[in-house]
């Protein structure tokens, strides 16, 4: 362990995955086919996005964020994972360490955000019709993205400051494949008490408050639904809301598994599972909900690849 003056550690060292030695290579293929998938498909979305006129709507505009959003996020973590699977290395800088929290948080919260401002849309979409155009305008929309991008970085802010303050004396192994903030307390030996109040306090607003102001919208939606209950009506709904719907289950799903069901014995292998959930599964699956379940996007894809076959 290398240390500054004896006051603090200059790296970390990463557990990584809990996967035997000769599984590495097996996995390793996999993680890094997910990460391009991840990549190629959300880049994807936003290139169908850009190229497609019929796509310049609002729930578009945020789906686009939202694919940036998911690249970054996963782009965090995975390339350092895969390199240290492929290099046989598990060091981390101390200033890496808290970058990676600081993007990690950030990307983390403004993901969830953006799918409250997704669900508002849906909410305005359906329950008053009459008024989408005026009421998600342009300038709401960036308005929107930009507060979602400010409250998101504030977060990660706090939090990263906060735990600059700390010192790590006594160890530097991290049982993670990269720099949770929670594990991160756990090795401190610091007070992290005022850490823990600001992640219980601001954290969790990051996440409930939104999935919260989600659950209303919906639920204006089932009530508008009811009221006027027809085939054609629940139909369409479902095909406005389905993917944005599916999205949010797979998101707030593995954060309620990883940070508020109780811990079992084997807490940091599997608080380490469902994190590879989380970053690297949740944001793959993403283009694969939006395209498969929306014809939008498959029209779109359609007429791109159209385009490009009778340009050859």
């Amino acid at each position: 362990m290398r240390r500054d003056n004896q006051s603090s550690v200059s790296e970390f060292l990463l557990l990584g995955l809990p996967i035997q030695p000769e599984q590495q290579g097996m996995y390793y293929a996999l993680f890094l086919g997910m990460y391009l998938t991840t990549v190629l498909g959300n880049l994807l979305i936003i290139l169908l996005i850009r190229l497609d006129s019929r796509l310049h709507t609002p729930m578009y505009f945020f789906l686009s964020h939202l694919a940036l959003t998911d690249i970054s996020f996963s782009s965090v973590t995975a390339p350092k994972m895969l390199m240290n699977m492929l290099t046989q290395t598990q060091s981390i800088s101390y200033a890496g360490c808290i970058s990676q929290v600081y993007f990690f948080l950030s990307f983390g919260g403004l993901d969830s955000f953006l799918l409250t401002s997704m669900a508002y849309d849906r909410y305005v979409a359906i329950c008053h019709p009459l008024h989408y155009t005026t009421m998600m305008n342009q300038n709401l929309c960036l308005q929107l993205v930009i507060v979602s991008w400010v409250l998101s970085s504030t977060n990660s802010l706090v939090h990263t400051l906060l735990l600059a303050r700390l010192s790590f004396l006594k160890e530097n192994i991290l049982h993670h494949f990269f720099c949770d903030l929670s594990t991160l307390l756990k090795l401190s030996s610091s007070d992290t008490s005022i850490n823990e109040l600001v992640i219980l306090i601001i954290g969790s607003m990051v996440i409930t408050v939104p999935f919260i102001c989600i659950l209303v919208s919906y639920g204006h939606i089932g009530a508008t639904i009811l009221r006027r209950p027809s085939i054609k009506g629940i139909y369409k709904a479902l095909s406005t809301c389905g993917s944005h719907l599916s999205v949010v289950s797979l998101y707030y799903g593995t954060i309620i598994g990883l940070y508020f069901l109780p811990s079992s014995n084997n807490a940091d292998d599997l608080d380490v599972i469902v994190s590879v959930l989380y970053v690297l599964v949740t944001p793959m699956l993403n283009p694969f909900i939006y395209s498969l379940r929306n014809k939008d996007m498959k029209g779109a894809l359609r007429n791109i690849l159209s385009r490009g076959t009778f340009s050859v």
